[in-house]
């Protein structure tokens, strides 16, 4: 059931209307719990601005980032990273602290973001992964100095549209890109190395393609919704003797465990070296970085 007190009374406005932005407007008007007449979004490059007029409607979008400041009171920042600092320089002189600004700009800290504001401006800096697109993302968020718990609530409201959403400490956020945000391209390979056993096996490459996907959305389901140790849920489909054990041993052969973990520490580690090399702001690729173009 939408949220009547976020229906009623949130305007939305974007800063750079691409990709991100799109799934997260498109979300929002599902849930109903924000009308199509109090979104607004900016983007400099026309092409968007199309983009994101066919999601919300024609009409909605603005000449400038200041107008956005204007007619929306939750402002998401969805620009690239090297294009922060002129967004913000343009909206801090219509920036209050009636206004809550979400930031989902990859690498930019909490700190980086609070400079170029005036002090009150209620910031959260947001980490959402690609599946964001499909309404299946998992983005982890942080509260800047003066957001308060309201925010984080409203925060999680917005970015359930498209997902799920948990609050984490700034310092967990590099772990939350290493998990989430790098952890698609991970899940990607696996089924795609899935699918090449099951062509290796006889099938159809087609076929083999869709079950090893679904197979992984219907497990990934099981965890989410069944509340058992994924553990637990492995044990019920290796029975004795069975295929899957043999299966497993075969995995465990290769380390598969300790390679996924090896990929997520190493994804996050290197995101934490780039935030240090560049004190907080960076400009960075990952598998959700071009979700602001």
């Amino acid at each position: 059931m939408p949220d009547e007190s976020m229906r009623d009374e949130a305007r939305v406005g974007f800063i750079g209307t691409g990709k991100m932005a799109q799934a997260l407007a498109r979300g929002l008007l599902a849930s109903g719990w924000v009308a199509a007449d109090r979104i607004v979004g900016y983007d400099p490059v026309p092409e968007a601005c199309r983009a994101f007029a066919a999601v919300v409607g024609e009409g909605r979008t603005l000449n400038d980032a200041p107008e956005v400041a204007d007619k929306a009171d939750v402002i998401v920042l969805a620009v690239k990273s090297d294009k922060v600092r002129e967004a913000l320089l343009a909206l801090a002189a219509k920036l209050t602290d009636s206004h809550l600004l979400l930031s989902i700009a990859a690498g930019v800290s909490l700190e980086v973001l609070e400079r170029d504001l005036n002090v009150g401006i209620r910031v959260i800096r947001v980490m959402p992964n690609a599946p964001a697109m499909v309404g299946a993302g998992a983005a982890g968020y942080a509260l800047g100095s003066y957001a308060k718990e309201s925010d984080a609530l409203l925060a999680e409201k917005l970015l359930n549209a498209v997902g799920i959403a948990t609050k984490v400490p700034e310092s967990l956020l590099d772990a939350v890109t290493g998990l989430s945000g790098s952890g698609p391209a991970f899940v990607f390979q696996m089924i795609e190395a899935m699918a090449d056993g099951g062509v290796a096996s006889g099938l159809p490459r087609e076929v083999a393609n869709r079950l090893a996907a679904q197979t992984v959305l219907g497990s990934a389901k099981m965890v989410l919704e069944g509340g058992q140790h994924t553990a637990c849920l492995k044990d019920v489909v290796a029975s004795p003797g069975g295929t899957t054990i043999d299966g497993i041993h075969e995995l465990e052969k290769g380390a598969f465990r300790g390679t996924i973990m090896s990929a997520v520490r190493a994804a996050s580690e290197k995101s934490r070296k780039l935030g240090k090399r560049s004190g907080g702001s960076r400009r960075k690729r990952s598998i959700y970085s071009a979700l602001s173009q």
